[in-house]
């Protein structure tokens, strides 16, 4: 199963460019780790394929009132936890890894800066943002292969 990963894409009254449209197409599930701003962009992702998001501390209306802060999702066997981030970026993945039990993999964004990092045997995974640069030298997505095991990859858009 092939996962488009996204977080901070901070679009409020746009859509989800057509680059970043084009890397998701054929992807089984997206998984969306906030700082959404507009259900729009929820509502024109899942055109595209099921999506699960989680709001962001940017996230304010409908979608602050709609998606949870965080969530654990079950993949081919393998449990992701899903949840934004807050703070200052040192230490960010100590910090999410405490919302989750026992889990495979935590997604996350808030730093704007993709993230691939394994510890403890498990993955920490930051698709950086397809659609803003702050704080961030390029623009990314991110992508989860899940099988036997979990394959991170990050593609420049």
């Amino acid at each position: 199963m092939r996962l488009g990963v996204l977080a901070d894409t901070h679009l409020f009254r746009q859509l989800v460019p057509a680059a970043v449209v084009s890397l998701l197409d054929g992807v089984d599930l997206i998984l969306h780790a906030g700082d959404i701003l507009d259900m729009n962009v929820l509502r024109q992702l899942g055109t595209i394929a099921e999506t699960v998001a989680v709001k962001g501390n940017m996230d304010h209306g409908e979608v602050a009132r709609l998606l949870p802060k965080k969530r654990v999702v079950d993949i081919e066997g393998h449990k992701i936890g899903l949840i934004h981030g807050w703070g200052p970026p040192s230490g960010i993945t100590r910090k999410v890894e405490r919302e989750f039990g026992d889990v495979d993999c935590v997604v996350f964004g808030h730093t704007h800066e993709a993230l691939i990092k394994w510890h403890g045997g498990k993955l920490f995974f930051n698709p950086g943002s397809a659609t803003d640069r702050m704080f961030a030298p390029k623009n990314t997505v991110g992508f989860l292969e899940i099988g036997r095991e979990i394959i991170p990859e990050v593609i420049e858009v």
